[in-house]
């Protein structure tokens, strides 16, 4: 089991008392988010959804990787690696 950051986004900080990062030990993506839902209540249904899956506007790095372009929740995250929690934003056009 590795111990990783986690980086929160600005609207999910309410949920971790303003922490920009916390640290925690998982083997994989989906273990750390669920690791980070247990300390923290209410900020994992931001992150995942009802089938436990990742939100379509939630992005979630390993470093610099997307974990859509890897195993999803299933990715492997190494000793002292940083997941980024990054919600999608839209823009608009004129």
């Amino acid at each position: 089991m590795s111990q990783a950051t986690v980086r929160i986004p600005t609207p999910l900080r309410t949920f971790t008392a303003g922490a920009d990062e916390v640290r925690l030990h998982g083997s994989t993506v989906g273990e750390l988010l669920h690791a980070l839902g247990a300390a923290h209540a209410g900020l994992l249904p931001r992150v995942l959804d009802e089938r436990g899956e990742l939100r379509a506007f939630v992005n979630v790095f390993v470093g610099e990787r997307n974990i859509r372009n890897l195993q999803g929740l299933a990715t492997l995250v190494p000793e002292g690696a940083v997941l980024s929690i990054v919600p999608a934003v839209a823009g608009g056009g004129r």
